[in-house]
């Protein structure tokens, strides 16, 4: 049963589940069969996917800090849990130069705390920690980062997830060994777009609050490439590796890239242009100067080789469907009064159905 089939009636804790990436796992897991205890905070914007496509409904729904252990350890211990994503964290770069202490704490502490928590767990139970591809030491370069380059950071987040790294790395050397019943996996992702993602300073969201107001849209760096994914491809790699850890012991300890292949890479004004496509009256505008006044990497590209070779995991939409799927979201958003969760439900149906009928083996059920 290597595929998704493995998470019907499982105990899954998703840390993070209120947040953008958290939200739409915790959504598909929903649609698995889960039994889901999501551990976050509010929702940091609004309105936000997790609001209005009632993750809520359905799942064990915890409001509380990861810097906490003690609580976080009762939650975690009692529930038993078969599966871990963790996935709570500070995860924008501009917020951790406005606070670098949070930041810190709630990456790396809070991480130590998940961590702590698994080594008082009785049950077997596999746990996919989502770091960052901000994790690598970025030297700007054309060249995609494999699972083996040097890490860093520049910048509070960027450093803040490197050190996750490297003390998930101390844990599994130091408490949980081959013979252990807890199996760890770092992903690493970036560049993930999607519908219900309102967060400030992404190109998407500020598109569309734009274009929600009949605005144009400011675009600092209209030629600079990316190698986009659509959220549900990002997800469904920790998917993908939470089975196959599952069932193979060798990879206990090992971190995956996850991202498209690098010649699938398109600009922002491309990004854009390809949207307006299927979202009406799409326009926008060069914004010369930037009032942004710290430091953010420019070029990161990851090598995904490994989760190709390993796990058999890849991106499987084209270009033109990631970007439909975007627009789609957002416009039954802002044009259906009655708006619900039935677009998130029929967007991980529609993705799950295309990566299994394009050859991707753990999507099949």
């Amino acid at each position: 049963m290597k595929n998704l089939k493995v998470f019907k009636n499982s105990r899954v804790i998703v840390t993070g589940h209120t947040g953008f990436k958290g939200s739409w796992l915790t959504a598909w897991l929903k649609q698995l069969g889960a039994n889901v205890m999501g551990i976050s905070l509010d929702p940091h914007t609004y309105p936000s996917h997790f609001q209005v496509s009632k993750i809520n409904k359905g799942i064990k729904d915890i409001r509380l800090d990861i810097r906490d252990r003690k609580k976080l350890e009762k939650k975690i211990v009692s529930f038993k849990p078969n599966f871990i994503f963790h996935l709570a964290a500070q995860a924008l770069v501009g917020s951790s130069y406005k606070n670098p202490q949070l930041t810190w704490q709630t990456n790396v502490f809070g991480t130590l705390n998940v961590l702590e928590s698994l080594r008082k767990l009785k049950n077997e139970c596999n746990v996919v920690i989502i770091t960052s591809d901000k994790c690598y030491f970025n030297k700007e370069v054309h060249y995609g980062y494999k699972e083996t380059d040097v890490l860093g950071g520049k910048d509070p987040y960027s450093g803040s997830k490197a050190s996750a790294e490297l003390l998930i790395k101390s844990y599994v050397s130091s408490f949980f060994d081959s013979k252990s019943k807890i199996r760890i996996a770092t992903a690493r992702a970036g560049n993930v777009i999607g519908g219900g993602d309102w967060s400030e300073n992404r190109i998407v969201p500020d598109c569309i609050r734009s274009w929600s107001k009949n605005k144009k849209a400011k675009l600092r760096n209209p030629n600079s490439t990316r190698p986009w994914q659509h959220v549900l491809e990002a997800v469904g790699g920790y998917l993908c590796l939470a089975i196959n850890l599952k069932f193979n012991k060798n990879l206990h300890g090992e971190s995956f890239n996850f991202g498209p292949n690098l010649s699938k890479e398109y600009s922002v004004l491309d990004l854009v242009k390809t949207m307006g496509n299927h979202w009406k009256n799409v326009s926008w505008k060069k914004v010369t100067k930037s009032k942004k006044k710290y430091f953010e990497s420019g070029l990161l590209r990851l090598n995904c080789k490994k989760a190709n070779t390993l796990i058999k995991w890849k991106t499987i939409l084209k270009f033109d469907e990631l970007m439909s799927m975007v627009a789609d979201w957002y416009k039954y958003y802002y044009l259906n009064k009655k708006y619900g969760s039935e677009t998130t439900s029929k967007q991980i149906k529609k993705y799950q159905n295309l990566a299994a009928k394009r050859g991707m083996s753990w999507a099949k059920i």
